[in-house]
């Protein structure tokens, strides 16, 4: 029989990660900053970009910058991201597939913070850009906005969250070209200019190819340690060499596409300077031997995409 003593202790959190591992658990309480990290800034670029793109391809259509709801569009995106970020910290920490990753620690899976907290903060994240949404589909009478914006929001949830999440199925990827490329752009240049010019399209295809490559980076990273917990993303489907192949074709067709733009907005042409931080990224992701030097590639391709967007916005509007 157990001793009572031993019988008073919590039962443990049950997990469906690498049960031949113990998470470690973060010491300590926790700070700003760990609040600030679970946000994942370095992915925030992301969410900035398309906005500026798809701003800039609504000038040109219009020749009137709509500030208010640009900053409204902006709002959303960066909201939805981080949304996303915190949802994935609950989801991926109750599943136990954060318990060993490379990365910074997770306020979940650190054990630090309650999962339900984390949970709330995430969806919190999700409501607040729902309000935003809302306040751009009352200014510019879109209603049929709303189910774009819900969908958009069901599928930040499903990435990593409920019984099959299709970020363990290998699609993350599309979804993130989708939502974080076609969606966000287009959605951007709709609200303000009613209308989708090729500005605004070719701009969505590069955002939504440097969204997917950053994803790409960072799943290469973490390869193994969700091959152990049965996270199928696309990394662990096509292997380490496919991915480097993938991320190379998604980091560079940006740059034709900024070559094509430039032959009627010249200053386009200034965009092929980001390339100076894109090819090391290249680089470091056909050579890198530790998992913790693709970190570098995912900060690098994220700020390239803020970087190219905003080339591409000086070009429309300059």
């Amino acid at each position: 029989m157990a001793s009572s003593k031993r019988s008073s202790r919590p039962s443990p959190v049950r997990r469906s990660g690498n049960p031949a591992k113990k998470p470690i658990i973060a010491a300590g309480p926790v700070t700003v900053g760990d609040w600030i990290g679970a946000a994942r800034p370095r992915t925030l670029p992301l969410a900035i970009a398309p906005v500026l793109i798809g701003t800039g391809a609504a000038i040109v259509a219009t020749g009137v910058f709509h500030w208010v709801i640009a900053l409204a569009c902006l709002a959303v995106s960066v909201l939805l991201q981080i949304g996303v970020n915190f949802t994935n910290d609950y989801s991926d920490g109750i599943r136990g597939t954060d318990a060993h990753r490379v990365g910074p620690a997770r306020l979940t899976a650190s054990g630090r913070v309650p999962a339900r907290t984390v949970l709330v903060v995430g969806l919190s994240f999700f409501a607040l850009a729902a309000l935003a949404g809302l306040a751009i589909v009352i200014r510019t009478q879109q209603w049929w906005m709303l189910a774009v914006g819900a969908v958009a929001i069901i599928a930040a949830w499903f990435y990593t969250g409920g019984k099959r999440p299709y970020g363990y199925a290998g699609l993350g990827e599309l979804f993130v070209f989708v939502f974080f490329g076609l969606v966000a752009t287009l959605g951007t240049t709709w609200v303000q200019a009613f209308s989708l010019p090729q500005e605004s399209w070719a701009g969505a295809i590069a955002a939504g190819l440097f969204a997917c490559a950053v994803l790409l980076a960072n799943n290469l990273r973490d390869m193994d340690q969700d091959r152990a917990a049965g996270k199928r993303t696309l990394t662990v489907r096509i292997g380490k060499r496919a991915t480097q192949v993938l991320f190379t074709v998604f980091a560079l067709v940006p740059f034709l596409i900024a070559a094509w733009l430039a032959l009627f907005y010249p200053i386009a042409w200034l965009s092929l300077l980001v390339l100076l931080a894109v090819i090391p990224a290249i680089i470091i992701i056909w050579t890198a031997r530790t998992a913790k030097e693709l970190i570098l590639v995912l900060a690098l391709t994220s700020v390239s995409s803020l970087l190219y967007a905003g080339m591409l916005f000086w070009a429309f509007v300059g």
